[in-house]
Parts: structure tokens; C-alpha cells; sequence
């Protein structure tokens, strides 16, 4: 069984996970906002911006309501993280402000909405963060203040995740009587599950040090280095083979979930068809002749 995923197959992929939320029967209609076609893009919630190096960066940027992953943010983050681009190698993703996010807007999931209304909010986060790990090129957090709640749970459900020092990161629903059960699903997976309850069940906020220590996230530095750490790290992922990072993603969250046999009967699968594409090779033979490598970036 051959586990090599092609462009074409992701792509599609890419398409029906739109559609679903475009033509959702709710009755609250799910719209991404138009993707637009020039290397950078805005609206008053979210920013995006395509550079020379592949490195797509999304910039929640609503601080004034400390980045709440309303439905019109999560909107605007689903069509920024979704638009084609042929040269993209990783997203990261950011947020102006001390905030990183608060996690839903409140006000969204009051009485005042009808339960449909709250089911759309919900539903498209779970959507959006389920997707994550079928993008086909890593997703890094940098976070630069607090993640709480859904915030967290965006944290948790990126690939990668580098915080200031001065980060803080809780699941503090509980303490509103609103169980945080869709971020206990990324968190659960992110860390151990010990530490994924502690922090559900008493909605204490933990330091970056901690989360580190827990799983959370990939790194701490002090805050006036996030933003230059986090380019190195974009930057480093950038220059290796892209069809070599979308196959490794894909089979890593394949195995996860797997009995250790299985995983390794998919990994050997794995490998023998990663040295079928041509950097594989050109990285190979750049090792042996003692050169620098060029890729072609094809399957």
C-alpha cells in the first residue's frame, strides 16, 4: 500500500474541507472572506503576508477584543491558512497585542444567540483545528502573550510552538462553568494527561516554563528574541525539500495513532517512497560528493 501523498490529492483535499464549511445547512452560513491574490492581504481581523522564503505569516489582529477566535476571526484564519500558494513551505501564525488569544468571544455563546448560532462557532474551530495536521507544511504558533481557552487550543493543535518567556497559557472555562471539552481534545493529544486535566479542571493559568515542561510548546526565549527565533526556525524549515516535508508531516499524524507494528509498517513504506523523490536522491549523492544539496521541490 503506497501512503505518498500527491499535490493533487492534497489539494482536493484542501477543496473539500472548504466546501464543507462554505455550504454548511446551520443557519448561520459559514463564508471564508476572499482570498486575495496579491502577496498580502488584510482585513480588521487578520493579516496575511507571503514572503520571498515561502513563509506565510498570519497575524490575528483584533487586540482590542484581545483576539477572540469569533466566528468572523476563525473565518478570516480558515481562508488565510487555506489559500493557494505553490511556493509555500510554513505558516506561522502570531497576534498583535498582550494577548495571543482569549479563546470564543462570550458574547457569541450567550443567550442571546440561538443554540445554532453557538453549534456554527464551535463547530467551525473543531473543523479548523481538526484540519491543521492535514496542511501540508508545518504550522508554528508564536506566542507572544496569553493563549487561553480556544487560544490555547489553537497553541496546541499547531505543529510547532515557540513562546516568550512572558507567555501564560490556561483552559479557564471551567471557572465560567463552560467545561473546556473541544481544547481538551488538542490539548489532551499535546500533553500528558495528567497535565491536560490539571489545567482543565482547576482553569489555572501555567507560565511558558511549564508548558514547556508539559509538552505544550517547542521552545521558550526571552521576549524580545520570539520574533527573531521564530524567523530562524520558518527560515531553517523553509530551505529543506517540500515534498519532503509534506510527506514526513503526513506520515508522522498517520502512525501516531497507531500500534507501534503498524506504525513501523507504515514508516518503512514511508521511507522507501520518500527515497523515490528526487531530492531524496540529490540529498544523498550531496552527501557523499561533500556539496550543498539543490532541490527541485518536486515529488
Amino acid at each position: 500500500m503506497k501512503f505518498l501523498i500527491t499535490s493533487s490529492r492534497f489539494a482536493s483535499r484542501f477543496h473539500k474541507f472548504q466546501t464543507q464549511l462554505l455550504t454548511s445547512s446551520s443557519s448561520q452560513q459559514l463564508k471564508f472572506a476572499s482570498p486575495s491574490s496579491s502577496s498580502s492581504s488584510s482585513d480588521s481581523l487578520t493579516s496575511c503576508l507571503d514572503d520571498d522564503y515561502g513563509i506565510r505569516t498570519i497575524t490575528l489582529n483584533n487586540p482590542r477584543k484581545r483576539n477572540a477566535l469569533s466566528l468572523e476571526m476563525l473565518q478570516s484564519l480558515a481562508s488565510s491558512i487555506s489559500k493557494p500558494w505553490d511556493n509555500l513551505r510554513i505558516i506561522v501564525i502570531k497576534a498583535t497585542g498582550p494577548v495571543f488569544s482569549s479563546g470564543h468571544d462570550l458574547k457569541e455563546l450567550s443567550k442571546e444567540r440561538p443554540s445554532s448560532y453557538h453549534a456554527d462557532v464551535i463547530q467551525l474551530c473543531s473543523k479548523l483545528m481538526n484540519s491543521f495536521k492535514d496542511i501540508p507544511v508545518p504550522i508554528m504558533a508564536q506566542v507572544q502573550g496569553l493563549a487561553t481557552a480556544a487560544g490555547c487550543q489553537l497553541v496546541a493543535s499547531c505543529d510547532i510552538a515557540i513562546a516568550a518567556k512572558s507567555a501564560r497559557f490556561a483552559t479557564p472555562g471551567i471557572n465560567h462553568s463552560l467545561f473546556c471539552t473541544t481544547p481538551g481534545v488538542a490539548l489532551g493529544r499535546a500533553v500528558p494527561r495528567k497535565a491536560a486535566l490539571y489545567m482543565l479542571f482547576t482553569g489555572f493559568q501555567i507560565t511558558a516554563d511549564e508548558a514547556l515542561r508539559f509538552g505544550l510548546i517547542s521552545e521558550v526565549v526571552a521576549d524580545e528574541f520570539l520574533e527573531n527565533e521564530a524567523r530562524r526556525i520558518a527560515e531553517s524549515i523553509s530551505r529543506s525539500s517540500k515534498p519532503v516535508i509534506k510527506l514526513g508531516k503526513k506520515a508522522f499524524y498517520q502512525q501516531i495513532g497507531l500500534n507501534q507494528e503498524a506504525a513501523y509498517d507504515l514508516a518503512t513504506t514511508t521511507m522507501v517512497d520518500n527515497l523515490k523523490i528526487r531530492d531524496a536522491q540529490e540529498g544523498i549523492e550531496a552527501f557523499l560528493q561533500k556539496r550543498q544539496p539543490k532541490w527541485n521541490h518536486k515529488g
